[in-house]
């Protein structure tokens, strides 16, 4: 199974273009084998089938990785890790935060990041609102966390001067995207190919608008 699963995620690196070395490649395999294993008594998603798993997971998070800068991020409402903790095991080093409310999907980050050595990652186990960092980040991403209009309310107070929202979504958000127009704007959209999956893909970057002058 292990050479199946290293051979789906190998051959779609390939196909997104993305250079991982063996080390990466070897935690990206146990943090699945780990996530598989905990998603029977946890509920970390409803893919059951861990060769699914590899696309539906992993490639979709590895997808938006040539896409986001270096900087201080938060993924919020990371559930399971996705796609924060696939961006901690391929950038070791760049601080990042993997917040979620539910506290058995909390208890399963902290195993991870024991497990693998990711000291850069830090795992907070509370609502998105409650969360004060030491520091603002340079990014806010998510994954099918919430609506914009409630991502951008609930996560403002999360980013720095220039910080902007990475927003990972399916089909491309227009009604959302008009819901927040006063407020926000939008800087950036991706279309994204995950390997092995159908459907449209889009990684939406957002920005606060000036201040207008009176």
């Amino acid at each position: 199974m292990a050479k199946s699963l290293r051979d789906q995620l190998e051959q779609g690196c390939d196909a997104l273009e993305l250079s991982l070395d063996t080390q990466t490649i070897e935690k990206l395999l146990q943090y699945l084998q780990e996530f598989a294993r905990w998603n029977k008594a946890y509920n970390l998603s409803a893919v059951r089938n861990i060769d699914q798993m590899v696309s539906r997971h992993l490639l979709d998070s590895l997808a938006v990785l040539p896409h986001l800068p270096e900087g201080r991020f938060i993924d919020v409402g990371t559930g399971g890790g996705l796609p924060g903790m696939v961006m901690a095991i391929c950038r070791p080093q760049q601080p990042l935060t993997l917040l979620d409310s539910n506290g058995k999907k909390t208890r399963f980050l902290f195993h991870v990041k024991t497990l693998l050595g990711l000291d850069w990652v830090a795992v907070e186990n509370c609502r998105v609102e409650k969360h004060v960092p030491e520091q603002k980040y340079h990014g806010v991403v998510s994954r099918a966390f919430a609506s914009l209009a409630d991502m951008t309310h609930w996560c403002h107070h999360l980013l720095d001067n220039d910080g902007r929202f990475y927003a990972m979504k399916g089909v491309f958000p227009e009604r959302e995207l008009a819901a927040i127009n006063d407020e926000y704007r939008l800087c950036d959209n991706t279309p994204l190919t995950v390997p092995g999956e159908e459907g449209e893909r889009h990684l939406l970057v957002i920005a606060k608008r000036p201040a207008r002058q009176e």
